[in-house]
């Protein structure tokens, strides 16, 4: 069977296209090497398929991606299956999104079954109190990263509507738990029947989404679907819609593994919806990993299998980019939020302490990963020499 013809309407650089080994060696060598997180990975396919190979032109992958960051779920991954589905049809979609998804995903589940096992060395919980004590500086480093460009994009009425978004966004990560989803789409929504004058049309759209399901594997199969089909803003929005579910609604672990599972998904490369596989491990083992990372990371296939022949319309598409300008200020505001439950649920004076040195780091200049290792040395060196561990 033949791969997929390419979209009508484009053409074909003068490099030869690669083959499906090719895509495999290559969107797995990202996989393997792209520790950064996003802004690393979109650099890495952008010197790939345009400068080193010219596989892709400048517009289109400028266009691709513009329209991976109009979607909900890991743009970076998505970005690579269109890149991968451009070149190879569906075929090479489904096998480079893979081979970018799973060295990240088998890192996460290794990692997984060390730090979230039933009784881990003391140096192991040392390094993830250690790690852990960090993410909420990173939430909050994540959030006012966004920020900027996203406000620059508004002026006048609609500034003061991006700030009302954002409150609710951190109110709702802050206070609401699972119900931040709600938050989310009713934002987005909102400013889309502001724009097309139909509010009653969108109302109706928001009221039946359930806020959670009845427990066991339908409950990690929602959270897993909130995480790839109805986040916005960034990778990290991903944080406060699981921690609700991860931690007080079905219990699947404590504060402090929660924290470990956030610092195992910056630590590994790949995107950081791999958290979710962590979050899967501690429901239901390897195979609730598995689950989990399957069906958060199926609608980014599925957007692009579905849409891609639409994407370069969609980046001018004005009520897709409504929606997303009343949705991505609230992602934001729940980045930020997310930072203050994170920052409590820290037991020990000296998780403060390296919460504090993280946040300055951070604002140094310091790397995500850089300083994610240092905190989890720190923590190590006092666990070994017997200081106390959160619980």
């Amino acid at each position: 069977m033949s791969a997929d013809p390419r979209p009508a309407g484009h053409t074909t650089s003068a490099a030869a296209a690669p083959s499906l080994g090719e895509i495999v060696r290559e969107w797995g060598r990202i996989g393997c090497l792209g520790f950064g997180g996003p802004p690393t990975h979109m650099a890495m396919l952008r010197r790939l398929c345009v400068e080193r190979r010219g596989w892709l032109e400048p517009e289109e992958f400028e266009d691709a991606l513009a329209a991976c960051n109009l979607l909900p779920g890991p743009a970076s991954t998505q970005l690579s299956i269109f890149c991968a589905w451009r070149l190879a049809g569906r075929r090479g979609a489904l096998l480079g999104g893979a081979a970018f998804i799973a060295p990240g995903l088998v890192a996460v589940l290794a990692l997984a079954s060390v730090f979230l096992s039933s009784s881990p060395p003391r140096w192991v919980l040392g390094a993830g109190a250690g790690a852990g004590a960090t993410v909420a500086a990173i939430a909050l480093h994540a959030g006012l990263g966004l920020a900027p460009a996203s406000v620059a994009r508004t002026s006048g009425v609609r500034r003061a509507r991006w700030l009302l978004y954002a409150l609710l966004g951190a109110l709702a990560a802050a206070a609401l738990g699972a119900g931040l989803v709600i938050v989310l789409l009713a934002c987005g929504l909102f400013e889309l029947a502001l724009r097309t004058g139909a509010p009653q049309r969108f109302a109706a759209i928001a009221g039946p989404l359930p806020l959670a399901s009845a427990g066991g594997l339908g409950a990690l199969a929602w959270t897993a679907l909130k995480v790839g089909a109805l986040s916005y803003g960034g990778g990290f929005v991903i944080v406060p819609l699981m921690r609700a579910d991860a931690v007080h609604v079905y219990h699947w672990m404590s504060e402090a593994q929660f924290l470990d599972a956030v610092a195992l998904g910056q630590v590994t490369p790949g995107p950081v919806t791999h958290t979710v596989a962590a979050v899967g491990y501690a429901a239901a083992g390897v195979g609730g990993g598995l689950l989990a990372a399957l069906i958060a990371f199926a609608p980014s296939f599925a957007f692009v299998l579905l849409g891609a022949r639409r994407f370069g319309a969609l980046r001018g598409d004005r009520r897709a980019r409504a929606f997303l300008d009343g949705a991505a200020p609230a992602a934001i505001g729940a980045i930020l939020g997310s930072a203050v439950p994170l920052a409590l649920s820290l037991q020990q004076p000296w998780q403060f302490a390296v919460l504090a040195g993280a946040g300055g780091a951070l604002l140094l200049g310091r790397s995500i990963l850089a300083t994610i290792l240092a905190a989890g040395a720190i923590g190590v060196l006092l666990a070994l020499a017997g200081a106390p561990l959160p619980s």
